[in-house]
């Protein structure tokens, strides 16, 4: 009975056509006999034969396959056969023979592959641009690209950006561990296309890169043998960011032209971000550099005077504006001896950062001319002359006073180019108005400008302020203005109170006014004479402190 039914097996092979089948075809029965293998399949199994072992000739994953099937578990199963991977189709017979029929899938298994590599490495990109570009920190961005470098790219990795010849800030990460900063005194020739990267020029092949001759420097602690280097530049907006090492270990597979050309792709984005980092830190600091000469002064006491200011910009967001003060300590010598300081308080025609550029170039126009502070209406002259010339439209009310100690009193000479009258306040409480009149700086070819003179006994204040105080628009309904009036009220509560005190109660009651509402430029100059004869008393400094 079984030769007959090996020679009807033998028929069948013959008479169904399977020797010439264009899809591998293998038979075997329950013990693992192979009964049919054609030709596709003899070239797959070169040692398969009828009536030989499916075990010694099979691949591990048909064999463990067949046994399932036998066993009752019948399922399509897929594996490789030397670079080619197959899904094998069982089609059982009625004398528990299975025929498996063996379909390629080598194409659709590699864009499946490559499908999900290109979705790994879209997350990735997805995740540097995230992360990077969610900070304009410098370091945070060289950190971050160090990091998901050596965590998804290789197991080690360098950003090292553009510093001195010999001296260069670097981050640096073996994958799992933290990332480290340092200033480090490296040779960029020491690593084949690092010099070349820093400048911005194409990526030297891996290959090329012998990782034997890597220098010292590049290679981390308790790290091992090195089996592979990437060296890439860091793509900038039109200037290098620096460059990226990657390393990996001997017993990695080296890096494909694959690898290296998305190696490529994650450097432009961290080189974009790290660029757009730097550049904001640049613009940073010249913004800062160039804001200094903009900001109010802090102000103390001056020759036994003192000098207290408060400034709030129109805008919250803004820390300049149209409105300034400035004290200049010992601008003049008067013929009686006593040492005259300059005073000024400002309100430029506009407000935020325009209105500042103008106040910028009439404070240091004003310092340029302090060599004739004895002389407000020439100065003024000069300063009107100065804004003429300019291409601004922009015009400018100001006070000038020159503050000089005279015993325990303070005398002032007051002279206004179209601001606001200057208040002073008595030890009384009574509030008054000082007659300095004057016309706008920077719209007339001539100008009118009237000088007051006032002595401050000790405990009496002068306030300089711009409208900013008056014009401000808030009380219980939102709607009403501050008014002249209303200052005087304030002012008269400030009586015998030091400069600091008064500049800061006029300040909080003008903020409590205006509430949350939306308001000028406020700036408000106290000067104040000291109460007792002793400057230290008063907290005093002497001259020029």
């Amino acid at each position: 009975m079984k030769t007959s039914r090996v020679v009807r097996q033998s028929d069948v092979q013959q008479d169904v056509g399977w020797r010439s089948a264009p899809y591998p075809v293998v038979s075997v029965d329950a013990a693992g006999a192979v009964r049919v293998v054609n030709e596709a399949a003899l070239v797959l199994f070169p040692g398969a034969a009828v009536g030989g072992s499916m075990a010694g000739t099979c691949p591990g994953w048909l064999v463990e396959a067949h046994e399932r099937h036998t066993g009752g578990t019948r399922d399509r199963v897929s594996g490789l056969i030397g670079e080619r991977s197959f899904e094998a189709h069982p089609v059982g017979g009625d004398d528990g023979t299975v025929t498996w029929w063996l379909v390629e899938d080598t194409d659709t298994r590699l864009a499946r592959e490559a499908l999900r590599l290109e979705r790994e490495r879209t997350a990735v990109l997805g995740e540097v641009s995230s992360r990077l570009l969610t900070s304009l920190n410098p370091e945070r961005c060289m950190q971050v690209a160090a990091e998901l470098a050596a965590g998804h790219l290789a197991d080690a990795a360098w950003v090292i950006a553009p510093g001195g010849r010999r001296d260069f800030p670097v981050a640096r990460c073996v994958r799992g561990g933290d990332v480290v900063h340092e200033r480090l005194a490296v040779d960029p020739d020491d690593v084949a296309g690092l010099a070349e990267a820093l400048q911005g020029f194409p990526p030297v092949p891996s290959r090329w890169i012998e990782p034997s001759s890597a220098p010292g420097w590049l290679v981390p602690e308790e790290f091992g043998e090195i089996g592979s280097i990437v060296v890439t530049p860091l793509p900038g907006h039109g200037v290098p960011a620096g460059a990226l090492i990657l390393l990996r270990r001997t017993e990695q597979r080296a890096f494909s032209e694959d690898e290296e050309v998305f190696a490529r792709l994650f450097a432009a984005r961290a080189g974009a971000a790290m660029s757009a980092a730097r550049m904001f830190a640049q613009q940073v600091s010249i913004t800062e550099t160039l804001m200094r000469d903009l900001l109010p002064p802090k102000l103390h006491q001056v020759d036994g005077i003192e000098f207290a200011g408060r400034y709030r910009p129109a805008l919250d967001t803004e820390r300049v504006g149209g409105d300034f003060y400035d004290v200049h300590p010992a601008a003049v010598t008067t013929g009686a001896g006593a040492v005259e300081s300059l005073a000024v308080l400002g309100d430029v025609c506009g407000k935020g950062l325009e209105a500042a550029v103008l106040t910028g170039k009439v404070r240091t126009t004003l310092q340029a001319l302090l060599p004739m502070a004895s002389d407000h209406r020439r100065m003024l002259e000069l300063l009107n002359n100065a804004l003429l010339d300019s291409h601004d439209t922009r015009f400018v009310t100001v006070v000038l006073a020159s503050v000089a100690r005279v015993g325990s009193e303070v005398r002032l000479r007051l002279t206004s180019g179209g601001h606001l009258p200057p208040l002073v306040v008595r030890t009384t409480g009574e509030v008054q108005e000082v007659p300095a009149h004057g016309t706008l700086i920077g719209v007339l070819p001539e100008i009118e400008a009237t000088t007051a003179e006032v002595v401050l006994a000790p405990g009496e204040t002068c306030l300089l302020y711009t409208d900013g105080i008056t014009e401000a628009m808030g009380g219980p309904l939102g709607g009403e203005m501050f008014g002249e009036e209303r200052l005087h009220a304030v002012l008269a509560s400030c009586a015998g109170m030091p400069a600091d005190a008064v500049a800061e109660h006029v300040h909080m009651v003008a903020s409590q006014w205006i509430g949350g509402g939306s308001h000028d430029d406020i700036a408000v100059l106290a000067i104040t004479a000291p109460r007792g004869r002793h400057l230290t008393a008063v907290g005093g400094h002497g001259r020029g402190a």
